[in-house]
């Protein structure tokens, strides 16, 4: 694949994000600010969640078919179609109307999320040498996780500048000259699997793609447990916050979690006496356990409460990222060159069903026990992503040592 399409892949999906993040960021504070309760807001997330789960699944089989460039143009008139639509809810409605219409609509963004982001992840395997493939993963993984949350921060913003509908259109007409670009210049077929896979194929055949898969489940569940809603709703509620206080804390840790992201090979390699991502993915996923229980422990004691969620949050989202760049290598390194959209696709839906859990898990745990039970959730989902990285087999042999191959050393 020529690196042109790669980039023009790369630039649909940052336009993307961008748009993606400041959707959460004003559906959240826009239906906080109605007054709608934690778990009436997890509600509106669930559905975003849940077909995320179904998209990498046929996404990954499409775009095996029928190019991964099909499948992003198709994501980005998906998420066009889906913020026009939300523009129409009236703060009038009945709650259980605007519960559902929200859902139905956030279930397309949803859609139009995992198709992009399985184009441009699924893409990188087929640009990339072995030597330089975890390099490539973590810039295009943590400039996406930046941008996000300067989406973030985009959405209050925005929200506050130009009111809910506003905000809407406005990305909107981002998302359509985007389209235009794409459809000019992006006119070749990438990630066509040689042979048609059959339907069936969607689920891995692979057990070193399954295990990941589980501990990435429980990875993002873990974040998402505090972060979708208990953290913003505490932050809003709790603290007296306002919408773009919210916004910029979330939009700085997402940023920072992309940073670290985008130089995981180099911290790698000098944090690391082994080569081998297997062995940091396991010593990784403990270190967060540590982090995860302490920031528990202080909240629940109630010791510089604020600054514990704080300070806690920003080691955590530092070793997070570097447990989320090594699996998105990972699942590279395992997967099979010929249809690599299948198991990108299948991975990546174990990760929005964490999500989705997460999702839920945030909205009842912050109702029953506040923070500080949503941070005990994430410490258990934490402690089993670890477990699941103790199972992990053995790098392939022709790339256990792109460690130090992307960091440049020797």
């Amino acid at each position: 694949m020529k690196l042109r399409n790669y980039a023009l892949v790369t630039a649909g999906y940052w336009v993307f994000t961008l748009t993606d993040g400041a959707l959460r960021m004003l559906v959240l504070l826009h239906f906080n600010e109605l007054g709608y309760s934690a778990v009436a807001i997890a509600f509106l997330f669930l559905a975003y969640e849940f077909m995320g789960i179904l998209t990498n699944l046929l996404g990954g089989w499409v775009g095996a078919r029928s190019g991964l460039n099909r499948t992003l143009v198709g994501g980005l008139m998906l998420q066009v179609v889906a913020l026009s639509a939300l523009t129409f809810e009236q703060p009038g409605w009945q709650q259980w109307l605007s519960v559902a219409f929200v859902m139905g609509m956030q279930a397309l963004a949803g859609i139009a999320k995992d198709l992009t982001k399985m184009s441009s992840k699924s893409a990188v395997k087929s640009v990339a040498g072995d030597g330089s493939l975890f390099k490539l993963v973590a810039i295009l993984t943590g400039s996406k996780n930046a941008l996000k949350g300067v989406g973030f921060f985009l959405g209050a913003a925005l929200l506050a500048w130009l009111n809910y509908d506003g905000a809407l259109w406005v990305m909107v007409v981002a998302l359509i000259v985007t389209v235009i670009m794409l459809l000019i210049f992006l006119n070749e077929d990438i990630g066509k699997a040689k042979k048609k896979p059959p339907l069936r194929s969607v689920l891995s055949k692979s057990a070193a793609i399954n295990r990941l898969s589980v501990a990435r489940f429980f990875l993002f569940g873990s974040r998402d447990i505090w972060f979708v809603v208990a953290l913003p709703v505490f932050l809003s509620d709790q603290l007296g916050w306002s919408h773009e206080g919210v916004g910029g804390f979330l939009a700085a840790w997402v940023i920072g979690y992309g940073i670290v992201q985008s130089v995981a090979p180099r911290l790698l390699v000098m944090s690391s006496t082994t080569k081998d991502e297997v062995h940091a993915a396991r010593r990784w996923a403990l270190v967060l356990v540590v982090v995860c229980a302490a920031m528990a422990l202080f909240v629940a004691l109630d010791v510089a409460k604020t600054v514990a969620i704080i300070g806690g949050l920003l080691v955590f989202g530092v070793v997070f990222a570097m447990n989320s760049s090594l699996h998105s290598f990972l699942v590279l390194a395992f997967s099979d060159d010929d249809g690599v959209s299948m198991d990108v696709g299948f991975y990546y839906s174990a990760n929005a069903a964490g999500r989705l859990v997460g999702t839920m898990l945030s909205g009842l745990l912050y109702l029953w026990g506040g923070l500080t039970l949503a941070l005990w959730g994430s410490t258990v989902f934490v402690v089993l992503t670890w477990l699941g990285a103790q199972r992990l087999p053995a790098m392939p042999e022709n790339i256990s040592v792109s460690l130090v191959d992307a960091d440049g050393g020797d």
